[in-house]
């Protein structure tokens, strides 16, 4: 024990009276309060309380302690009240991170809704495709996709399955031509992704015939939001989450390719921490997550879905 929970038993001793008041109230015996108040007593130098058979009164010093760590036991209390009542609640201010793309075409609209259902939260979204770190960060939930998680430590829960297509825009085509067969691939300019190597092996095909391309283009960028405005602007082939570039397949503005051949090994995960006493805020918004987008994503829900 150190000397602050030697302080606090001090106060008990004090507000019940009696060591055997005390004792019975703390679950302990009457002569270990007497002990640890002793121990008090012997570290400060004082003596703290005048005891006697039937009661302790205090002395001048112990009057002038009791003051200090009655104050101090008062916060104390409210401190646990207050920790205890925001595990319980959804509020306080909840950290988030997503990825660029998913952050701005799906998870922005779900916001709103989401923070009306729970006025007293506070919502700090970073949306990045850099590698995050929760602890290191300070990240209740981050919103990643399978690729992007190597991190042991972490707990994923599925948000929902991720379907990559190939597509370019029509003035591409207009001017090299449309692949035919995924070998094909690699004489086009596709468009690449630096901040996760894996992403740019495209593996297309199934069982044995499944083969891994190792794509090739004159630009490379950070971020797939990026790759599907380059995609949009015409200057390569892409392959994309349907998520992203369903509706512009749907309107014209992106052409799908090999349609017989897409990714679908690939999830959308929400990460976080522990699970032990997972704060309120982290599992309302985890929750409310997987409900909206799940089982069957919206996005694939909708008629003629890419």
């Amino acid at each position: 024990m150190d000397i602050a929970s030697d302080m606090l038993l001090f106060v008990h001793a004090v507000d019940h009276g009696s060591f055997s008041a005390t004792a019975r109230a703390l679950a302990l015996t009457p002569s270990a309060v007497s002990k640890r108040i002793g121990r008090l007593e012997d570290r400060l130098g004082v003596r703290l309380l005048n005891r006697s058979t039937r009661r302790t009164t205090l002395t001048e010093a112990g009057e002038a302690l009791y003051r200090r760590c009655a104050r101090i036991a008062t916060e104390i209390t409210e401190a646990e009240a207050l920790a205890a009542s925001m595990g319980e609640q959804v509020r306080g201010t909840l950290t988030v991170a997503a990825t660029v793309a998913f952050g701005k075409a799906q998870l922005m609209p779900l916001i709103p809704e989401f923070l009306a259902q729970h006025p007293e939260l506070k919502l700090s979204l970073e949306l990045t495709d850099r590698a995050v770190d929760l602890a290191q960060d300070q990240l209740d939930v981050a919103i990643r996709f399978t690729e992007q998680v190597s991190d042991t430590a972490v707990v994923a829960r599925k948000l929902a399955s991720n379907r990559r297509v190939i597509c370019a825009a029509p003035a591409y085509l207009e001017r090299h031509g449309a692949p035919e067969r995924p070998e094909e691939l690699l004489r086009h300019n596709c468009l690449r992704l630096s901040t996760v190597p894996i992403w740019n092996d495209w593996e297309l095909g199934e069982g044995k015939a499944k083969r891994v391309y190792r794509v090739k283009g004159s630009l490379e960028v950070n971020s797939a939001d990026a790759v599907y405005h380059a995609a949009l602007a015409g200057l390569g082939i892409a392959r994309l989450s349907s998520y992203l570039v369903g509706p512009d397949i749907r309107a014209g503005r992106l052409v799908r390719l090999l349609p017989a051949y897409c990714q679908e090994d690939s999830s959308i995960l929400a990460i976080y921490l522990a699970r032990r006493n997972l704060p309120a805020k982290v599992r309302a918004f985890i929750d409310f997550l997987a409900e909206r987008l799940g089982p069957i994503p919206p996005w694939e829900r909708e008629a003629g879905a890419a």
